[in-house]
């Protein structure tokens, strides 16, 4: 059974579209690579590139690591981790990472239902 296709590049331009307070959206392969998307557009990153790289990296891994509990709990919905200067939130899309990072005080309630239906649609 194959996947389905994405437009990774449609998905992240609708993700930044839902909410003003979104800073990022990009796709990250299961090797911690970014491969669509990115930071939007007149908006100071959090951190420098290098620090990129190494965010995205742990990402996959610990998306790897939740797929070992995938057996007996499901599969993993999404992951929303909230901190001080940012909220992230992580979708799995096929072997990738939907990941997208938006200001603290974001509604965390709403964001992740739309941030599905953007990519189940």
């Amino acid at each position: 059974m194959s996947a389905k296709i994405y437009d990774y590049s449609k998905i992240c331009d609708s993700i930044f579209d839902i909410d003003p307070k979104i800073r990022f959206a990009g796709v990250i392969n299961e090797r911690g690579r970014l491969v669509a998307g990115g930071m939007k557009k007149d908006v100071e990153p959090l951190e420098n590139e290098k620090d990129d790289e190494m965010i995205f990296m742990e990402l996959a891994l610990r998306v790897k690591m939740r797929k070992e509990f995938d057996k007996q709990l499901g599969p993993v919905n999404f992951a929303m981790a909230s901190r001080e200067r940012a909220l992230a939130i992580s979708v799995i899309i096929n072997d990738d990472i939907l990941y997208v990072v938006s200001e603290p005080d974001t509604d965390y309630g709403v964001l992740p239902k739309k941030i599905i239906d953007i990519v189940s649609s």
